[in-house]
């Protein structure tokens, strides 16, 4: 009996390339073994066995464009552990010496788990790296891009001894990865199809600072851009067609707040994680929520499921040291993107006991970009009030 291996139908985007096969032709799975890792211009997933027995075939190779319930192999019930013979069907290339010229000829199972992504193969040729001077940890030992870019980043000298795992950075062509093409594709169509107009207001995150350091001295660590997340999602009640989207015939609102939160990944670009139905959830489970989604980014851990849905998106651009920006809406079905400046001491001034008074607050610049077709100026607005008033009002914990 023979189950079939497919691409799962959910996927952020219509297209996915097959990065690398897990398992080889005749090795023995368990079910929900993951066996083939899909690579999508916005995540990595991992396609787990449907079933235990013998992975008997690969019809869609590493490299492979994989569409929504494409066929990428199939497992036999009926076949034991023996590997098939040389020619009996494709399979994976097997181990070989490895350098830089000839690593993309190395399978699986070798030292180390030397099965490269696309990705990371792009990355080591980029960088003149041995692959096997590198620790793998990915899943079973195999190198991930984290892995190269951390060797990279480590490698600024190069010592008369022994090879240095990566050269110092050069000069040099960087070829366009899925990511990168298809960030520029939306860019292009985003700006192309939308009418944006950005409004700026300032807001003062007292009040939340001494609401963070109040659950952190309980042990319950949050993130700034949690509190950004609940606010967001409860300034909707004054403007509803911030979370909605332009339709041929209508604008469109949105049901529930599921909020897209910008996460670089460094010089791979960024994905966009999304807390569903954030108007329901307190400010602990935005933050839990939060968190779990970041580390799974920034660990190539994301399904489709996690980047897509959104209705709003926030760009937290200050954590790299922005003061200002106006980043533009990016997913066709949204209409409007928050951006978030560096948090730094400011001079103001405010009214102490009836007396202006000159103080020091902890002060960011919020921009609200919209897309003109859907909300107009009194709405965009009235909701960046709003937002602003519920930070500088947070009760105390």
């Amino acid at each position: 009996m023979s189950i079939e291996v497919r691409v799962p139908d959910e996927q952020e985007g219509t297209k996915a390339v097959v990065r690398a096969w897990l398992k080889r032709v005749g090795d023995v799975v368990a079910v929900n073994d993951p066996l083939v890792e899909l690579e999508t211009d916005k995540v990595t997933q991992e396609v787990p066995s449907p079933a235990a027995g013998v992975l008997s075939e690969i019809v869609l190779d590493s490299d492979a464009e994989a569409v929504p319930g494409a066929l990428l192999g199939r497992i036999s019930q009926d076949q034991t552990s023996d590997r098939p013979e040389p020619g009996e069907g494709p399979s994976l290339p097997s181990p070989a010496p490895a350098n830089v010229q000839s690593f993309d000829k190395l399978g699986s199972n070798g030292p180390g788990e030397m099965r490269l992504s696309p990705s990371v193969k792009r990355a080591i040729l980029q960088h003149g790296i041995d692959p096997l001077r590198l620790s793998g940890t990915g899943r079973d030992g195999r190198i991930t891009r984290d892995d190269v870019d951390a060797a990279v980043a480590a490698a600024t000298t190069v010592s008369a001894g022994a090879p240095s795992t990566a050269q110092p950075r050069r000069s040099g062509d960087i070829p366009h990865d899925r990511m990168r093409l298809k960030i520029a594709e939306n860019m292009v169509r985003a700006t192309s199809e939308a009418p944006h107009v950005t409004a700026l207001f300032e807001a003062d995150f007292s009040a939340i600072a001494a609401h963070k350091a109040s659950l952190a001295a309980r042990g319950v660590k949050l993130s700034f851009t949690a509190y950004l997340v609940k606010a967001a999602a409860e300034a909707m009640a004054v403007a509803p067609a911030i979370n909605g989207r332009w339709e041929s015939d209508r604008i469109a609102i949105a049901p529930s707040v599921n909020v897209g939160v910008g996460t670089a990944l460094g010089d791979k670009g960024l994905v966009v994680p999304v807390v569903k139905g954030a108007e329901t959830l307190s400010i602990e489970e935005v933050g839990a929520k939060l968190a779990d989604l970041t580390a799974r980014a920034r660990n190539g851990q994301l399904t489709g499921g996690d980047v897509s849905g959104g209705t709003f998106t926030i760009s937290n651009h200050g954590v790299s040291g922005s003061l200002l920006a106006s980043p533009i809406i990016l997913h066709a079905g949204q209409a409007a993107i928050l951006g978030v400046g560096k948090l730094e001491k400011r001079v103001v001034v405010r009214s102490v006991d009836g007396q202006d008074a000159i103080l020091i607050r902890p002060m960011a610049y919020v921009t609200l970009t919209i897309d003109h077709r859907v909300v107009d100026g009194h709405q965009t607005n009235a909701w960046l009030s709003r937002f602003v008033e519920i930070l500088e009002s947070w009760p105390a914990a």
